[in-house]
């Protein structure tokens, strides 16, 4: 049986070492500081549809041993830029 998306998130970054960074974002002239413990928590607190879309590209980044940081920075702006 295939994992949860939300089972597959939270054991892939238990067992990842992840370069934790604080991002910096300007939107509209404002700087926002995001750190990647606040992005996984968002990732985690996420829909169940946009988990699995996450989840998918975390799978095809570790798949090529690509570098998840990229996608947390990626993942930190769309969600700034939605909110502020």
């Amino acid at each position: 049986m295939a994992k949860t998306a939300a089972k597959y998130i939270e054991v892939f970054f238990e067992e990842k070492e992840i370069s934790y960074e604080m991002y910096e974002i300007e939107v509209n002239g404002e700087l926002h500081m995001i750190h990647t413990n606040a992005v996984i928590n968002l990732i985690k607190q996420a829909s169940k549809t946009e988990q699995e879309t996450i989840a998918n590209t975390l799978r095809k980044i570790d798949f090529v041993n690509g570098n998840v940081t990229h996608y947390l920075k990626f993942l930190a702006e769309a969600y700034i830029k939605t909110n502020y």
